[in-house]
């Protein structure tokens, strides 16, 4: 098939080819009705603009940053390599993308690390925590010029341009029907630990799983919930302790990272089968765990498509592109031993 060109957008919104240029790169305001023919027409035909061609008629070049957590946590090393992989692969495109690591869990370093960043990037995407210090420095960011994305875990009353990543409350909800389900008529306790309660996507899966934990399956007792950093090592201490507490414990929800340490302590106080565990993401740590039989059901996001998503809003926000919303949905993977992939 021939390529679809601007032309053809035009055409089929029943506009000028000037004004589809318009809406396209930002020239000029137009009306919102316009903009919206001019979407629905690229939704309809896929278009698809020539986005290296025109950098190459300006000469420009864009960068983009990742700013991820520092540590051990699994899923956040994928996610860097994701970013690494990208980096590779847009260097063709004219765009350059950084890495940067810093602790996501502290407000101040965080919020430091994004007002370091300044003006020299076009776009920034972060793990973000849900703070009031944190959700300035991206607005500070945004007010420079800088576009921002959050990845993984959203700061709403932010300025950002667009949050990558699942609906936690709804993983949080699949969570608590799963655990239910599977503890059936069995009355005990069910524990939760966290990464960290300032982390919105933690504070969402909470949310979530006890939402319907208390109105669906009230015979279960939901115990507070224990942060852990989502230092797996420190995961270990905290399960080992509420084991050792609760004799009565029969599930287990992990809605952050450091699934080795409840398998660990799990393993240790031969409890491995007796407890039903239900963790977050997908790694080679969890699929082992999980083929073991010493974790029952694996949440996950992709990482790769959430790393891809957020370079393609970064990449429309340069270029003054619409985005296509259904492109950039992340959804969320339920995962058992019968299923991997």
């Amino acid at each position: 098939m021939a390529r679809v060109t601007i032309e053809d957008v035009a055409l089929e919104a029943g506009l000028s080819v000037a004004t589809v240029d318009r809406v396209l790169n930002g020239r000029a305001a137009v009306r919102p009705q316009t903009a919206l023919r001019v979407e629905k027409a690229i939704r309809l035909l896929n278009y698809q603009p020539d986005r290296l061609a025109a950098r190459l008629a300006k000469g420009q070049e864009y960068r983009f940053c990742f700013v991820l957590p520092e540590g051990n946590n699994s899923f956040m090393i994928e996610l860097g390599e994701e970013v690494r992989a990208n980096a590779s692969r847009m260097v063709s495109e004219r765009v350059h993308i950084d890495l940067r690591l810093t602790d996501v869990f502290d407000a101040a370093t965080l919020a430091a690390t994004l007002d370091s960043i300044g003006d020299i990037y076009d776009g920034v995407a972060v793990v973000a925590l849900d703070h009031p210090r944190v959700r300035e420095a991206i607005n500070g960011l945004v007010e420079r010029g800088v576009s921002v994305v959050t990845l993984v875990s959203d700061v709403p009353s932010s300025k950002r341009s667009h949050y990558a990543g699942i609906d936690n409350s709804s993983a949080g909800r699949t969570a608590a029907t799963l655990m239910g389900r599977y503890l059936g008529n069995k009355n005990g306790k069910v524990g939760l630990i966290a990464g960290s309660l300032s982390l919105r996507d933690h504070i969402e899966r909470r949310f979530g799983f006890e939402q319907v934990m208390l109105h669906e399956f009230p015979h279960l007792s939901i115990l507070p919930v224990l942060e852990s950093r989502d230092d797996w090592q420190r995961v270990e201490k905290v399960t080992a302790q509420m084991l050792a507490d609760h004799p009565d414990l029969i599930g287990i929800y992990n809605v952050g990272a450091g699934a080795r340490g409840i398998v660990t302590a799990l393993e240790n106080a031969g409890r491995q089968k007796q407890v039903t565990y239900i963790a977050h993401e997908l790694t080679d740590y969890t699929r082992r765990a999980l083929v073991d039989g010493t974790v029952d059901v694996i949440i996950n996001q992709n990482a790769g498509h959430e790393v891809r998503s957020a370079v393609r809003v970064l990449m429309a926000k340069a270029d003054r592109t619409p985005l296509i919303e259904a492109m950039e949905h992340i959804r969320i993977d339920i995962f058992v031993r019968d299923n991997l992939p």
